[in-house]
């Protein structure tokens, strides 16, 4: 079975536990975001959704992603230049390398993450709650255009 049908799957389950529908539209939107790789943001998946359930609302696609982010079934990345973009793929804590010129998002394999996370909790006392690391540069394409 193809990951995105299990985090399809995942999704769905999640959100049935949670008391809420399973409507046409906001299956739309799971499984956008679970088979996307591109890290959409919310005008993204809207104008996909908009092709097959034309009159669904901007707000409708926004509550959802909202309420998938409350159930930790999506990992958002916030930018100050870009707004937010959102992970359903993975949507626990991992690194990401981001283009600085046309904003494409890749996810990195950082095996030593949760030694990180512990390290800093030992060195700092904080408890650590969450985290982000990112890196920044220029992608292939861009580097050769």
């Amino acid at each position: 079975m193809p990951d995105s049908y299990r985090r399809l799957g995942q999704m769905i389950k999640s959100l049935r536990g949670s008391g809420r529908r399973i409507t046409p539209q906001r299956l739309a939107v799971l499984k956008i975001l679970a088979a996307s790789k591109d890290h959409p943001g919310v005008e993204m998946i809207y104008r996909q959704v908009k092709k097959d359930f034309p009159t669904t609302s901007l707000a409708t696609v926004y509550k959802t992603v909202t309420l998938l982010r409350e159930l930790q079934e999506v990992l958002e990345l916030g930018f100050a230049d870009q707004g937010s973009r959102y992970d359903g793929n993975r949507p626990s804590p991992h690194p990401h390398v981001i283009c600085t010129k046309c904003g494409s998002i890749v996810d990195s394999q950082f095996s030593q993450m949760k030694e990180l996370a512990r390290e800093m909790t030992q060195e700092t006392g904080f408890e650590i709650t969450h985290h982000r690391l990112d890196f920044f540069g220029l992608c292939p394409k861009c580097r050769s255009s």
